[in-house]
């Protein structure tokens, strides 16, 4: 078997199904995540609404996105990757209008400053 057939064999066997399921969303949007939290033997699905402020080769098996979000005046960072078993359902909120596909300059900002103008014509 050649390395690109294990690959994609690989790839197959641990594909999440619920990757076709999640709305098209993108650097800018506010979405809200619902992970599955494992606390001991119990396990409960919280969710995550941040701003999305990057995202890596979307859908394929090694991609991920990052949202971002104040809690208590302190920024907060997940990195979801698409394929985890963890992300049950992606919400998209609000469709933020940007011109960059990465917005680490949010980490620097605070207040009202932190954030992204919408457009509703997308």
């Amino acid at each position: 078997m050649s390395l690109a057939n294990l690959v994609k064999a690989i790839e197959e066997k641990f594909a999440s199904p619920l990757v076709a399921q999640f709305p098209d969303f993108r650097s800018g949007d506010t979405v809200r995540v619902h992970c599955k939290i494992t606390e001991g033997a119990k396990s409960r699905i919280q969710e995550f609404v941040g701003i999305v402020i990057a995202i890596k080769e979307k859908g394929r098996m090694n991609g991920h996105f990052r949202v971002r979000k104040i809690s208590d005046n302190v920024g907060v960072e997940r990195v979801f990757p698409y394929h985890s078993p963890n992300v049950s359902k992606i919400e998209v909120l609000n469709k933020g209008d940007t011109t960059k596909a990465k917005l680490f300059y949010l980490r620097k900002k605070v207040g009202k400053a932190a954030r992204v103008g919408t457009n509703y014509s997308r």
